[in-house]
């Protein structure tokens, strides 16, 4: 046991940056050339958006430990303001207005994010709603933001960066997977750093974080911006890339809860959470679907479908909260031990 032990701790182990890279190769090089146009559409376009927007929210709630149910308002504020940069400003690429449709979203995020000097838990969570209700309000209201349009849809501009077009699939795919790529490194860069640190220590105690002199509003305010930039640059990725067309309407309560059930599953306080609990409520509904009515047949119908999809959410974060509280990413970080330490054995 004594020499299996040995063995097992002086294995060499890989350095960490290996596998996002072998991840990105694939992505970059295999995907679009072994992917279908459903594989894109369906599957790969939400995840990304929806995991960006994971990571996002992950930086607030994971690491500041300032709960948000506004998730789906800084989506739609992201996803209205590069609309209207890209109508309104003559000249101004794509890239500036998704920086500038972030920077609105971080400034929204910023205001909704100043009772959080005062409330915690769940009164900051329902004070969060505002938000929600708010812009959702707001775009609804006031025709300018969809440009006039009667129904409040708007249509998502021609994608393309120094004249190359990205409006096929694979382009889009392309588009959203290196806003994410380089938004999540950033994030992570952002994570291990003093001011991630600082994150961390405010969640934890607030009081002793306030002693050992860490500005608390600052530090604040810049998770509220910063979570707030990162989903609103998700919505421009939800609304350009993937939908296209896209109203008020679609970023409602329900996506809320569907950003937070993301990190809650995929694992608080980890950027890889966001990627695995995101993977799971994109791919989940389309197995249940098939799954359905490969035994219900046409009795398993959409309606049947939303409540069947709503139960089986619920079941599972209660599993998560109570069996696995720190996730799917723990999940697999344990398995991957187990297995490593087989392999180590024989």
């Amino acid at each position: 046991m004594t020499a299996i032990t040995s063995d097992f701790f002086s294995a060499p182990v890989l350095p960490k940056w290996v596998a996002p890279v072998l991840l990105l190769a694939f992505a970059y090089g295999v995907v679009p050339l072994i992917g279908s146009s459903y594989l894109f559409e369906a599957i790969l376009l939400p995840f990304l958006a929806l995991s960006l927007a994971g990571v996002g929210l992950n930086i607030l709630t994971g690491y500041a430990g300032q709960v948000s149910l506004g998730s789906a308002a800084f989506m739609a504020a992201g996803a209205f303001a590069a609309y209207n940069f890209d109508l309104r400003v003559e000249g101004l690429p794509l890239i500036g207005s998704i920086f500038l449709a972030g920077i609105v979203a971080a400034a929204i995020g910023i205001v909704f994010g100043l009772p959080s000097l005062r409330l915690k838990g769940f009164y900051l969570a329902v004070s969060t709603l505002a938000a929600q209700f708010f812009v959702q309000w707001a775009l609804t209201k006031f025709s300018w933001f969809s440009n006039n349009s009667a129904s409040g849809v708007i249509d998502a501009p021609r994608l393309s960066i120094s004249g190359f077009a990205l409006d096929g699939a694979i382009g889009r795919y392309l588009f959203a997977l290196t806003i994410v790529t380089v938004l999540t490194f950033l994030a992570h860069r952002l994570v291990t750093s003093q001011t991630g640190r600082n994150f961390i220590a405010i969640r934890d105690n607030e009081t002793a974080a306030r002693i050992i002199g860490i500005p608390v509003l600052k530090t604040k305010l810049l998770a509220f911006a910063i979570s707030s930039f990162i989903i609103g640059v998700a919505g421009v990725i939800w609304a350009f890339a993937y939908l296209r067309t896209v109203e008020p309407d679609g970023f409602d309560l329900d996506r809320s809860f569907q950003i937070l059930f993301i990190i809650i599953i995929g694992g608080l306080a980890s950027i890889r959470g966001a990627f695995f609990g995101a993977a799971l409520i994109v791919v989940f509904p389309l197995g249940l679907s098939r799954l359905g009515g490969f035994l219900l047949g046409d009795l398993f119908d959409s309606g049947v479908l939303d409540m069947s999809q709503r139960i089986v959410l619920g079941a599972l974060i209660i599993l998560f909260l109570i069996l696995e509280p720190d996730g799917l990413v723990a999940l697999w970080d344990r398995i991957r031990r187990r297995l490593l330490f087989a392999w180590q054995s024989t």
